[in-house]
């Protein structure tokens, strides 16, 4: 396995020199900014990225401003109570994707939500504390307690709320690959370990997030 700054200098020469690349990476937010954010926003998040897997987000995106309304704004205590009027309304309704199996996600995500707020004062604090070092840990309560939010669902979601993370996506796999860590897509806990593994060593390397060591990996090959 190669050392991060070996395979960010790669990175960089893909892309145009070191500067370019810095600008490309995201960061993480602050632990005390994931805290803050409302629950009813992570199982919005959730919702969009599930209607997304498989389907044109581009038509999930124009449409958002009409589930915000159909899902009552994703009110977690809502959202869990969801009943089978209100669900066969769904199905019937246009100003949302109506994919009966995705729409059930949302009452699902939302039990699991708050079972999280009822152990940790939020969801939000319980994804903002979560171990560091434990990522995949949190991948893994998310698929398994969750609804449809396995495979990288669950992950792009954390990503585009800000908590530091990697994603096994095509790419980066492609360079776990490259670098021994993995023999192929990482499908089951003793793979997601090794993964774990590499990217704490590179953290503590570099100093820098999983976010930013799983985008330099994803733009290395």
């Amino acid at each position: 396995m190669r050392r991060f700054d070996e395979i960010f200098a790669i990175a960089a020469d893909r892309k145009g020199g070191e500067d370019v690349l810095e600008s490309l990476l995201d960061r993480p937010r602050p632990a005390a900014e994931l805290a803050a954010i409302p629950d009813d926003r992570w199982l919005s998040k959730f919702t969009q990225m599930i209607f997304n897997s498989g389907f044109n987000w581009k038509v999930v995106e124009s449409k958002w401003p009409g589930f915000e309304d159909a899902f009552a704004g994703f009110d977690v205590g809502r959202c869990s109570m969801m009943d089978d009027d209100w669900f066969d309304a769904l199905l019937k309704d246009t100003r949302i994707v109506r994919h009966g199996a995705k729409i059930r996600s949302v009452r699902d995500n939302a039990v699991m939500l708050r079972d999280l707020a009822d152990h940790h004062g939020s969801a939000a604090r319980c994804f903002a504390d979560w171990p560091r070092e434990d990522f995949a840990g949190l991948l893994a309560l998310l698929k398994t307690r969750g609804n449809r939010l396995g495979g990288n669902t669950g992950a792009y979601a954390l990503r585009f709320m800000g908590v530091d993370s990697f994603i096994p996506s095509q790419d980066v796999v492609a360079r776990l690959v490259a670098e021994g860590v993995i023999d192929k897509a990482p499908t089951s806990r003793t793979a997601m370990a090794k993964v774990q593994a590499a990217f704490n060593d590179w953290a503590a390397e570099s100093g820098r997030s999983f976010t930013e060591i799983s985008r330099v990996l994803a733009m290395s090959v």
